[in-house]
């Protein structure tokens, strides 16, 4: 994915002050044609959003009890196999507050267990056959959840199985979980997490009683990484390791991007682009795509989709709608850079905030003026999956200029997720930001954002590569993405959940990184020390080290150096 470079319920519930209806801000010229419509050309005729899967079906409309409920038509006991994982730490908290009671167990602690335990989780360290027992040490869980990196001979599996208890892998589950909501599911290879936190923030400052499964933890939501809501409208982090989100049937399916992220489960991209295709084939009828247009990958989607002929991709973009897209059976709306999306952000720059402001356009007529507090494009592209989901969403039932002035002001108080560019403290006036990325494409967008909110400072880069098998299979692409760094330190490769011996190393990243001044320092100690001797040289210089991957979190152990 490329990222162009800066110029420097069924119905939706308005809270009370929607009433007052405050004057939209339009600092531009509005236009007089409404929503879905061009010269010359009739919207097309598309069943409304509120007569498609407008009823949310209660547990015993489900035909296989037994995940949901036990005998007694009461909710039961569900336990968790890898439940301190951002996934189905997830799933937990909001069967918590379904009702369920809810167990689980994992090999170490995470900082996702704390919300558990206090909501009431009984959790183990550790897998073993005791954690399925009860108080009474007789009763077992009505149904056994686990995680895709739990392996089949688990212990708590085999022991469930045994035992005759329904054992389900985390696709089923959110398939069953999301069966009787209109589901919106946020997929891509990069984005999920901020664009579908950003998505039900926005519908839930606006009013819509949602419920919400995030892949993170979001400052601003206050279970966070669940809201867990009363309405019809459900917005889902799908995730595409694994084939899980191919247990979900979506009303609204956003693909954010193509990447060969998990090189774990997908030989190359190909695979990837062939397992999303058979994702779109899941989109209700009726539904609708919110797709990113500006990338080869994410159009090939539609290429295979529409049979499009060569021709109309001779120049290399997206033809240029006159209206809605259509599949056989769902609407398809793209967003991107280019004029030629049907949601298109143009004048991108930095604003006060340290995010992006840009004006927002649909199709050739400009509407309003965006900003946001999040830095960088990768973000001004998430803004526009949103923006683009909630249009396609309510637009029917709601005055667009309404309804477009409250998704802009909701946009602009969004805080963003936890370890996206995230600050997490300052030593001696240095900026030390944390960042989940363990991918090149992801490397390349948080320091592109780190540039645009500090272009005068100096910028350090402390890296755990994530994964032997993504580190040999994309090591050239994380030196290229490194190389754009001020200084690169890279530390010991995180395992994962790799396998077997692999022919990669943290020391020949740095030694393929090319124009920066690179270290290989393997332990989070010794990368500690020498961040402190650099700092303590100029206690003024202006620095913002950037801590990248699944490890490194070095504030604490800073701060410890200078108490």
């Amino acid at each position: 994915m490329d990222f162009p470079v800066l110029s420097q319920s069924n119905s939706l519930r308005f809270p009370s002050d929607f009433l007052e209806k405050p004057k939209p801000y339009f600092p531009i010229r509005r236009r007089s044609t409404p929503l879905w419509s061009t010269t010359n050309h009739t919207p097309p005729s598309v069943p409304a959003l509120s007569k498609i899967s407008s009823i949310k079906c209660t547990v015993k409309e489900t035909q296989n009890q037994e995940p949901f409920q036990s005998e007694n038509g009461r909710k039961g006991w569900i336990h968790f196999v890898g439940i301190g994982g951002c996934g189905l730490s997830a799933l937990a908290m909001l069967a918590l507050k379904q009702g369920f009671e809810v167990s689980g167990s994992d090999v170490k602690w995470s900082s996702y267990m704390n919300g558990l335990q206090e909501a009431g989780a009984r959790l183990h360290i550790g897998h073993s056959v005791l954690n399925l027992k009860g108080s009474d040490g007789s009763r077992l869980p009505n149904a056994i959840v686990v995680s895709s990196a739990i392996p089949h001979d688990n212990v708590e599996i085999l022991h469930a199985k045994s035992a005759g208890v329904p054992v389900h892998k985390r696709d089923y589950w959110l398939g069953r979980l999301t069966e009787c909501y209109k589901l919106i599911a946020v997929s891509g290879s990069h984005g999920k997490s901020t664009t579908a936190s950003m998505l039900a923030y926005v519908l839930k400052a606006m009013g819509d009683d949602l419920t919400a499964v995030i892949g993170a933890h979001v400052p601003q939501f206050p279970e966070g990484n669940i809201i867990s809501g009363g309405g019809h409208n459900f917005v889902l982090e799908a995730d595409e390791y694994d084939g899980c989100f191919l247990g979900l049937s979506p009303y609204i399916t956003v693909v954010t991007n193509l990447d060969w992220e998990h090189v774990d489960i997908f030989q190359d991209k190909e695979a990837v682009i062939s397992t999303f295709r058979r994702f779109l084939d899941l989109i209700k009828v009726g539904g609708h795509l919110i797709i990113y247009g500006d990338s080869p990958d994410t159009r090939s989607l539609l290429n295979h989709r529409r049979q499009t002929t060569g021709s109309e991709y001779s120049s290399g973009m997206m033809p240029a709608p006159n209206l809605e897209l259509f599949d056989e059976h769902y609407r398809i709306t793209t967003y991107g850079i280019s004029s030629l999306n049907d949601w298109h952000a143009s004048s991108i720059r930095p604003n006060c905030h340290g995010g992006s402001d840009y004006t927002l356009f649909h199709r050739e007529f400009p509407e309003v003026e965006i900003s946001l507090q999040i830095p960088g494009v990768h973000n001004v592209l998430n803004s526009l999956a949103v923006i683009a989901t909630v249009m396609a969403l309510f637009s029917d039932r709601t005055q667009y200029y309404e309804l477009i002035s409250h998704v802009r002001l909701h946009l602009k108080s969004f805080n963003g997720v936890s370890r996206r560019f995230e600050m997490i403290g300052t030593i001696c006036g240095c900026h030390i930001y944390d960042d989940y990325a363990h991918h090149p494409t992801e490397v390349h967008a948080v320091l592109q954002a780190a540039r645009q909110r500090f272009p005068f400072k100096a910028i350090w880069v402390v890296f755990q590569p994530h994964s032997y098998s993504r580190l040999a299979a994309l090591k050239d692409e994380f030196a290229t993405a490194l190389s754009d760094a001020d200084h690169v330190v890279v530390t010991a490769v995180y395992a994962a959940r790799d396998k077997g011996f692999w022919d990669a190393s943290g020391s020949d990243l740095v030694a393929s990184i090319n124009g920066p001044p690179c270290e290989y320092i393997s332990s989070l100690e010794a990368v500690v020390d020498k961040l402190v001797f650099q700092i303590s040289k100029d206690l003024h210089r202006q620095v913002v080290v950037l801590t990248l991957g699944p490890g490194p979190k070095v504030l604490h152990k800073l701060q410890q150096q200078y108490k």
